[in-house]
């Protein structure tokens, strides 16, 4: 074998050395290039396949997210817009119930008013009917004691006392 010393230090002392050296290293570039490169290759494309995978469930997800939130904002102006409705429909149901009590209360009001005045009417009228018969009876009396005979005649009693409050109705009509 020849010597290769004065080379430098990286070559070796023989150069069966370097072929041993390389016929090694062509061994082992095979069985990486065969066997090992392949198997990070696999777990590379699986890494991929895995994370592109994951990538698009999150671009579904977040499609899916974004149409949910659509429908949401949907479903939620839909709802204002009902809720808006309701509390008009409820104002106006409000302004014709209000409408319809004020309506009965003005009946009833009227209703009462009318039995008062009826009422009122019918107690004057008694009133005036008892005072007619009080007054004539003492208009009667006094008379009688004035002129000095008894005025028993009820009928000519009763037409004097009749013409009497008659005059005076007529005298308080005109003082009006």
């Amino acid at each position: 074998m020849l010597p290769l010393e004065g080379l430098g230090p990286l070559l070796p002392e023989h150069l069966s050395e370097l072929f041993v050296g390389i016929a090694l290293f062509a061994i082992i570039w095979f069985v990486a290039a065969k066997k090992i490169v392949p198997m990070f290759e696999k777990t590379y494309a699986e890494r991929t396949a895995a994370i592109s995978g994951g990538l698009e469930k999150a671009e579904s997800a977040q499609r899916e997210a974004a149409a949910a939130l659509e429908e949401y904002k949907t479903q939620l102006a839909g709802a204002r817009a009902e809720a808006a409705k309701i509390r008009d429909d409820a104002r106006a149901q409000a302004a014709e119930i209000a409408a319809e009590i004020k309506q009965q209360a003005a009946a009833e009001s009227a209703r009462m008013v009318e039995t008062a005045k009826a009422q009122l009417e019918a107690e004057r009228t008694a009133v005036v009917r008892s005072l007619r018969t009080e007054i004539g009876g003492l208009a009667t009396e006094l008379a009688g004691k004035i002129v000095g005979e008894s005025l028993a005649d009820d009928e000519r009693s009763r037409r004097s006392v009749e013409r009497f409050l008659d005059e005076l109705e007529a005298q308080t009509a005109a003082a009006k």
